[in-house]
């Protein structure tokens, strides 16, 4: 009986310390796991508010609403002549626009002008824009662009102040409108011609070069340019005739040698 008892409590004991191995196993898990949960519920919402936000995609073209005034915002396209930028559109566009108020200006030069310097400088004007116009409809068929038929609005008050303008004023007027807008426009020819991928856009900026360039120094020719006034702001009056001679005649305002 004896020897019964002390077996039966010896494998109560075996069976105890197993259950009590595994009861603590269990617990040990529990409480690791409680460990593990804790900090992150604790401090999950301050870890997501300090991530930094990802970074926006970068844009590889600007967005409509970014374009320049110049801009028509299509974009570069593909044309059989190469391809065609924002800039080279704006270009044809600027030759076209120069013409429809350069030739009609140059006609009235050639009727009003009383110097012989300001007549040919008309005369320029009228055979450059002439040969230029035709040249920017052929260019503007081939590539598509839509261009304009008449003056903008600053350009029709050029035109509007000269119909108003009387004998000496008309002349430096004249003269004085129409260097300051070559010479605007010169700087935009000369970066197109540079810059251009396109065959016939650089082919027009080469005539438009040398019309300029032939215009610019038919103008100066005339001894009227008003070279410290060639700011940005174009002219609204001419200027004070007591600060220069009324009249000066051809030989006096000649180009010195």
């Amino acid at each position: 009986m004896l020897s019964i008892r002390r077996t039966n409590l010896g494998g109560m004991s075996v069976a105890s310390r197993h259950v009590m191995g595994t009861g603590i196993v269990i617990g040990a898990l529990a409480l690791t796991l409680i460990a593990l949960l804790i900090p992150v519920r604790s401090f999950g919402g301050r870890t997501a508010a300090a991530a930094p936000a990802p970074a926006p995609a970068v844009a590889t073209s600007p967005a409509p609403g970014s374009a320049s005034a110049d801009d028509d915002g299509a974009g570069v396209m593909n044309t059989a002549f190469g391809p065609l930028t924002p800039q080279d559109r704006e270009f044809v566009r600027k030759v076209r626009l120069a013409g429809l108020w350069e030739l009609p200006a140059g006609k009235q030069a050639q009727e009003r002008g009383t110097r012989k310097s300001v007549r040919t400088a008309g005369e320029h004007l009228v055979e450059g824009h002439t040969e230029l116009d035709r040249r920017v409809l052929e260019v503007g068929e081939a590539l598509g662009v839509e261009l304009p038929d008449r003056p903008s609005g600053q350009q029709q008050a050029w035109l509007d102040q000269l119909d108003r303008a009387q004998g000496a004023t008309y002349e430096r007027l004249f003269v004085q409108l129409l260097r300051r807008a070559h010479g605007k426009v010169f700087t935009l020819v000369a970066q197109v011609r540079a810059q251009t991928r396109n065959s016939v856009v650089r082919e027009l900026a080469t005539d438009a070069n040398t019309t300029v360039l032939d215009h610019i120094a038919v103008l100066e020719a005339s001894g009227l340019v008003d070279f410290e006034g060639l700011a940005d702001s174009p002219p609204a009056a001419a200027p004070p005739t007591a600060a220069r001679p009324a009249d000066p005649s051809p030989t006096a305002t000649r180009p010195r040698k």
